[in-house]
């Protein structure tokens, strides 16, 4: 692994400033590496500075969804939901006609994208199963800027009452505002907050150190982005401004956590439940259901440029915007969880897509080498 390891040194300053890696083969653990510092500035040496350690949390970011498909799951075991139930039955509000339309950009403010050329079709919310929101087939926009309601019930309400962006189940649009429904059903279904059911479905029973935003001490934690909109470096809370103004929990980012207790839920998968959830769910999840989705996984792309594309056709992962990773190749045994701060040096003109693909071509020419 020392070609692996100079890739993620040579990264250190460029790419991130903090990085946490562990690799799993076999069900064994066979590689870690912690990097850098929590400094606010980036600095890498100093007295005063904290490194890295195998116990620090990162932002998980969108690497949020798969606990939030987990606790789901959990549900769908005990028989409190099914996956083709309609969302509507767990959310009433969410029903009614709604239009076709362009959602707002996340990256340029002010510009707006549009999914289908403009059409006066309308998609019925009611149709809408917990299947197209895990799939990301539900025709719900990507993204919308939950900052311009006054509180949290307002922008509970702009989820609940969203427009689409394409008609409902005919291919994937990978959307935070699927998740955001998926973690607020399953505070109904539950009947606590999102940060106790989560605590009380997954986290708890597998011992993980995951948690919500904020976490204290804020400095405990790496440091992302310089939020334009907070005016500061953003540290100890959520980068994603949605995820933020929900008050740091949501169904699509917010949680924290280390490359352990990712790791740990890809070996879970790999393990078809490992006992925590039923095989045919495990199964079903990591399958081709629509496009490149699975049940809240992503399958590995085809494009040769793919940044997975020296792991096997099977294999399935997820992504974090601030750096993350994690992917899993069942027919090597292979568990690789990569949690980086990327952000740190802006969200524009980012170096992460080609360092994973060094990253996870490197970790092949490894295993097949030695």
């Amino acid at each position: 692994m020392k070609a692996l390891e100079i890739l993620l040194q040579e990264s250190l300053g460029t790419i991130y400033t903090a990085a946490q890696v562990e690799v799993r083969w076999r069900n064994a653990i066979i590689y870690r590496a912690e990097l850098g510092t929590l400094d606010a500035e980036g600095r890498q040496s100093g007295d005063d500075i904290q490194r890295v350690t195998r116990y620090t949390r990162f932002d998980y970011a969108s690497l949020t969804k798969l606990f939030t498909t987990l606790a789901f799951f959990r549900l769908v075991d005990s028989g409190r939901v099914r996956i083709d139930q309609p969302v509507c039955s767990v959310l009433p509000e969410f029903r009614g006609e709604r239009p076709i339309q362009p959602y707002p950009n996340p990256l340029k403010a002010g510009e707006m994208v549009e999914v289908v050329p403009p059409t006066d079709q309308k998609v019925d919310a009611a149709k809408v199963t917990f299947y197209h929101l895990l799939t990301h087939s539900s025709g719900l926009p990507a993204w919308l800027d939950l900052r311009t309601a006054p509180n949290s019930e307002a922008r509970r309400a702009m989820c609940l009452n969203a427009p689409f962006s394409m008609p409902l189940g005919e291919r994937a649009l990978y959307s935070d505002i699927n998740y955001i429904l998926l973690g607020m059903a399953i505070e109904a279904l539950t009947d606590r907050p999102l940060r106790e059911a989560m605590q009380h479905l997954v986290l708890r029973p597998l011992e993980l150190s995951a948690a919500y935003s904020p976490i204290t001490p804020s400095n405990s934690v790496p440091p992302t982005e310089f939020c334009a909109w907070r005016r500061r470096r953003v540290q100890g809370e959520v980068h994603d401004e949605n995820a933020a103004v929900l008050g740091g929990a949501a169904g699509h980012a917010g949680l924290f956590g280390t490359a352990s207790d990712i790791a740990l839920l890809g070996q879970l998968y790999l393990s078809q439940g490992g006992g925590f959830i039923s095989p045919r769910l495990a199964r079903e999840a990591v399958r081709r259901q629509i496009d490149d989705r699975g049940l809240g996984w992503q399958m590995r792309p085809a494009d040769a440029e793919a940044t997975v594309r020296a792991l096997s056709p099977s294999s399935y992962g997820h992504t974090g915007f601030v750096g993350n990773s994690l992917w899993v190749d069942p027919e090597r045994q292979l568990v690789a969880a990569v949690l980086t701060n990327n952000v740190f040096f802006g969200r524009h003109d980012r170096q992460i897509m080609p360092f994973r693909r060094r990253f996870h071509d490197t970790l092949i020419n490894a295993l097949e080498t030695n």
